[in-house]
């Protein structure tokens, strides 16, 4: 089997309803935006596809297959994906490729390998668990207030814990965070995402109160250019580090977040931002090697396989961006995820696809 034509599909991704805002100095949820679905198909008929839902996409992923990726791939062993993954790093080296964009090609690989076998991905990866519990994570509320009462219908809905984003102010930050330990009581599960809104005292100060408020963990709250400023940042407060969510180097950068004693709690597996299905699978057995956690990030469907198959991962992570919380499809009342039964990764079908492509994505070939 041979790879014969790369293609992207320009597709409209939907605006949030209501919109919705991070901490500040981030932008909040954009307006309809120009995703793209990456098509990589074969000269058997196997197909295999990805979405990348970032704003701009389809210009960047257009310019890249046209530039780089279809001449690469074109004749190639789909089945191939190990050789095709370091490929891609290969790449890299020359052409700096955007972060999402890395593991894109594997991720659509993956797709297809299900497609042709006929089992979804997270079986294909070995299979660990059939349902996960999952955690809202909440997006910037205007008042504390308003992050209680969420987190009250996110706890009546069935969700199992809560994660903040809070507002990039690390006093105001660390009273909201002793707030809602007051509020839920000592049981509910509570993490903090800083967003990489912080320089270290600022993280440490913020690391104290979320220590003292036991929670579960503490995200990202500088950027991960330094494991030095993270080593630093462990040996001073007490709480759980969950770290190497944005940083280049998939497996590779998150080693040396654990061998510095930066990663207390774990580092972040993704399809997105830890190099595909591949980089996000090596990044879970690195962790377990040192047995710590692969918390995997983000709502969407790849990584909703990378939850079933990945054994050292505690949640499914749910975006709540609303006031008035609405539990995704994907969460039953008893606050738990069940693994997908389609064959290969699949796409969400909210999204407005051409109906061309919509018959591909509801019935593969």
């Amino acid at each position: 089997m041979k790879i014969t034509h790369v293609e992207v599909h320009r597709i409209d991704v939907p605006a949030a309803d209501p919109p919705f805002r991070w901490r500040r100095g981030l932008a909040g949820s954009p307006p309809v935006g120009d995703g793209a679905v990456l098509h990589i198909g074969t000269d058997e008929g196997a197909e295999g596809v990805a979405l990348l839902a970032r704003p701009g996409a389809a210009v960047t992923l257009r310019d890249l297959v046209d530039r780089v990726f279809r001449d690469e791939l074109m004749g190639a062993d789909p089945f191939q994906r190990e050789w095709l993954w370091h490929r891609m790093w290969e790449l890299d080296r020359i052409h700096e490729l955007p972060l999402p964009t890395l593991g894109l090609i594997d991720t659509a690989l993956w797709d297809l390998a299900g497609r042709v076998t006929d089992q979804p991905v997270w079986q294909l990866l070995g299979g660990f668990r059939d349902a996960i519990p999952a955690y809202a994570s909440t997006s910037t509320f205007d008042t504390t207030e308003e992050f209680l009462d969420v987190a009250d219908q996110c706890l009546a809905l069935g969700y199992r814990g809560i994660k903040l984003h809070a507002w990039g102010d690390a006093r105001r930050d660390a009273a909201l965070c002793l707030a809602l330990r007051r509020h839920v009581g000592p049981d509910v599960p509570l993490m903090y995402d800083g967003s990489a809104g912080f320089d270290l005292p600022d993280a440490i100060f913020l690391g104290k109160a979320l220590a003292e408020a036991d929670y579960l963990w503490y995200e990202e709250p500088m950027r991960e250019f330094s494991v030095s400023a993270y080593r630093q940042l462990a040996e001073r407060v007490d709480v759980p580090l969950l770290v190497a969510e944005t940083s280049d180097g998939a497996h590779m950068n998150s080693a040396d977040f654990i061998r510095a004693g930066a990663a207390t709690f774990g580092v972040r597996a993704s399809t997105t931002l830890r190099g595909g299905v591949t980089g996000a699978m090596r990044t879970a057995h690195l962790a377990d090697a040192f047995r710590v956690r692969a918390e995997v990030h983000g709502s969407d469907i790849p990584n909703h396989h990378l939850c079933m198959a990945i054994s050292n991962t505690t949640y499914y992570e749910s975006l709540v961006t609303a006031t008035t919380v609405v539990r995704e499809r994907h969460v039953d009342d008893q606050g738990l995820v069940h693994a997908p039964t389609g064959p290969g990764i699949a796409l969400p079908l909210d999204y407005g696809y051409g109906a061309e492509l919509r018959a591909f994505v509801e019935q593969p070939r």
